[in-house]
């Protein structure tokens, strides 16, 4: 009937070909393991990019309600509620005090872009940065229908609809009890 196997495992009677191939295999294995627990994975990079998004929404928003409510107040990166919010004090703010970084990599996580649509997307010769908060430079005044763009890459290509995010924020005091953001096709 069936005899009893007796497999035995040495590695001297190996040929190179099949030492080759056994320890190739044992490296290429362990490197995922290792990779697999060590960094997180593409699709949690891509939420913390849009939690860093709109914790950045979300402040500014913050600071538009308080500056509703109070008109000679100051903003808390120190511009005037009534007069023009400069883009990069609100940078310089939000990189000293909000705390959250990009996962792909060492670059400041939040920047300043003439047009941050066409940052984000790659458009016109930009390089398209992944993970990079773009806020529109041109100073944000506070008055009837002024808007600022704020745009982040999530998933390369950033092209393709939802690997974006963009955020349009109104200055619009018609309608202040509910402060108004729309999405950017």
């Amino acid at each position: 009937m069936l005899k009893k196997l007796d497999i035995k495992f040495y590695i001297k009677n190996f040929n190179f070909l099949e030492k080759f191939t056994f320890f190739s295999t044992l490296f290429v294995t362990l490197v995922l393991i290792l990779v697999g627990f060590s960094a997180p994975s593409a699709y949690e990079k891509r939420q913390i990019l849009i939690k860093n998004h709109y914790k950045v929404v979300d402040l500014i928003n913050n600071e538009m309600i308080k500056c509703y409510n109070y008109e000679d107040g100051i903003t808390i990166w120190g511009d005037t509620c009534n007069g023009e919010w400069e883009a990069d004090r609100v940078v310089n703010y939000i990189r000293a005090n909000l705390g959250i970084e990009n996962p792909f990599s060492e670059e400041p996580y939040i920047k300043i872009a003439q047009n941050p649509k066409l940052k984000v997307e790659g458009r016109e010769g930009f390089v398209t940065e992944r993970g990079i908060i773009f806020l529109m430079s041109s100073n944000f005044p506070t008055e009837e229908g002024s808007k600022w763009v704020i745009g982040t890459c999530t998933k390369t290509p950033c092209l393709v609809r939802g690997n974006s995010e963009f955020t349009s924020i109104f200055w619009d005091k018609k309608n202040w009890k509910k402060l108004r953001t729309d999405k950017v096709n």
